[in-house]
């Protein structure tokens, strides 16, 4: 731990609703300060910190006085469209008193699945970084219906934390860690301190939802993992009430659990493997597998078995063997309809069936990720 994070120059912090807020939903304005000083502290130490924050529809609930956390998408977006206003006035009030100067970034899901958008909001926000600037970073819940209805900031922090070239992601949760069971239902429930990859017992262990002012749970943090180790970023997840909690971690203290970190992929790899839509999947024979997986090859026709989903060229599919394991994503060549004409043949005979040959590769490996 000690070495991970003294080594790490640039962190994103991801702070949730539950750290931020009471159980009534009013900002807990104790907590936040002492957060705020702990990243200022960090900024002092010459790191750089951005900063994804969860918080905006709990705000809204809380300024409005609601017993109940909003059950609509309409109720929803309103009280996000008053409580994001409300937690930045907060934020760059106190960021201010600490001498340090913060941007609120709304980013919705098309900011991060289109490659020109993906890129634009990568530089901005590195451009922000060169200015000293400290990102307040959230999703634009006024606006995006589908993130405020199966987003969460969790996954939001690891994809901004692969878009930057983080160094470390520390998530800060109502939770201490990842524990062998819950520990709000089993008292023998011990705290796992390390994971070195995550295995399909590891995603089991994570159960539900987290808390009612929360969208996520123990589950998205495990998805965010994935993403964060796979772009070779280690993560720790830790329980944000702790006292000066940001200020132990970043000495080696050993609290909560650290993910260790994969293989790094490249950028365009990241994008393909994290920020886009599956629309179907491709079956594949042991001989595309083998040259797939080992030789670093393109997927050719002559290696599909079969296809499922409807796709257009340009889609992104995963790639499956025969036994259902996931071997790899990617970007079509050609839509489904011209797959099923063309699969199981050699390269040659794409033009005599189709009557064209745009590509020789329904995959081209610079447009395809090994999982």
């Amino acid at each position: 731990m000690r070495e991970i994070v003294n080594q790490a120059k640039r962190i994103v912090v991801k702070v949730g609703s539950s750290t931020l807020t009471y159980q009534n939903a009013k900002l807990n304005f104790g907590r936040i300060e002492r957060l705020i000083r702990q990243i200022a502290d960090l900024r002092n130490q010459g790191k750089e910190v951005i900063l994804v924050s969860s918080g905006a529809v709990a705000a809204g609930q809380g300024e409005l006085d609601l017993s109940q956390p909003p059950n609509t998408i309409p109720q929803k977006q309103a009280l996000a469209a008053i409580g994001q206003g409300i937690l930045m006035k907060t934020y760059e009030k106190i960021f201010n008193e600490y001498g340090q100067k913060v941007a609120q970034v709304l980013l919705t899901q098309k900011d991060l699945t289109d490659r020109k958008r993906y890129l634009n909001s990568r530089n901005t926000l590195s451009q922000l970084l060169d200015y000293n600037v400290i990102p307040i970073i959230n999703e634009n819940d006024t606006v995006a219906v589908q993130e405020i209805k199966f987003g969460d900031n969790d996954t939001l922090s690891a994809l901004v934390g692969s878009l930057i070239d983080a160094d470390l992601l520390i998530i800060l949760s109502d939770i201490d860690g990842l524990y062998t069971a819950d520990p709000r239902k089993d008292k023998s429930a011990t705290l796992i301190k390390q994971v070195d990859s995550i295995t399909d017992k590891i995603t089991a262990l994570a159960g539900d939802a987290g808390s009612k002012r929360g969208t996520g749970g123990m589950i998205t943090k495990i998805r965010a993992a994935e993403i964060s180790t796979r772009s070779g970023i280690p993560l720790v997840i830790a329980n944000g009430s702790f006292d000066n909690i940001l200020s132990q971690i970043s000495q080696g203290k050993d609290l909560g659990t650290l993910f260790l970190p994969q293989s790094k992929l490249a950028s365009r790899e990241k994008w393909i493997a994290f920020n886009l839509d599956i629309e179907g999947k491709i079956i594949v024979d042991q001989g595309a597998v083998a040259a797939l997986t080992k030789d670093g090859s393109s997927l050719l026709p002559c290696g599909i078995i079969d296809i499922q989903g409807d796709f257009t060229a340009g889609a992104v599919v995963d790639i499956i063997d025969q036994r259902g394991n996931k071997l790899a994503r990617g970007l079509v060549n050609y839509s489904k309809e011209e797959i099923e004409v063309i699969k199981g043949l050699h390269t040659s005979k794409i033009k005599s069936k189709l009557g064209y040959e745009d590509y020789d590769e329904v995959i081209h490996r610079d447009n395809l990720v090994c999982l």
